[in-house]
């Protein structure tokens, strides 16, 4: 239960950030209302939250958790990237999408395979 949860919290930071992406290329006001601010901050402290849980739950800090401590600095790179998308303009925020994409594609990678190997 506690996987599907995090899995949807998963969903759910990435919808949001592609629809402020979206937002911030075709109508840029509309990321001034609160929400838009306010929700990417409370759905990705709640998806490090259920990440967190989880770790505990499945006795992953038992064995090498490489791998945990990947997934977390490569969430703190996909913010930065995210932030340099949104605030960005042009080349720049295309450049800074596609990193966040791949840093979006690190991340699953690992976490499927439970180890921080790259090229396998």
């Amino acid at each position: 239960m506690l996987k599907h949860i995090h899995l949807l919290l998963v969903l759910l930071v990435v919808g949001v950030f592609l629809y402020r992406v979206y937002l911030a290329e075709r109508k840029p006001e509309l990321l001034d209302q609160k929400w838009l601010k306010l929700a990417p901050h409370g759905l990705a402290s709640i998806l490090l939250l259920s990440g967190i849980a989880l770790t505990l739950q499945g006795g992953w800090l038992d064995m090498a958790y490489g791998w945990i401590v990947a997934k977390l600095i490569l969430m703190l790179g996909f913010i930065a990237l995210g932030l340099l998308t949104l605030k960005s303009q042009g080349k720049q925020r295309w450049q800074a999408f596609g990193g966040s994409l791949l840093v979006l594609f690190l991340i699953v990678k690992i976490a499927a395979a439970k180890q921080v190997v790259f090229f396998l």
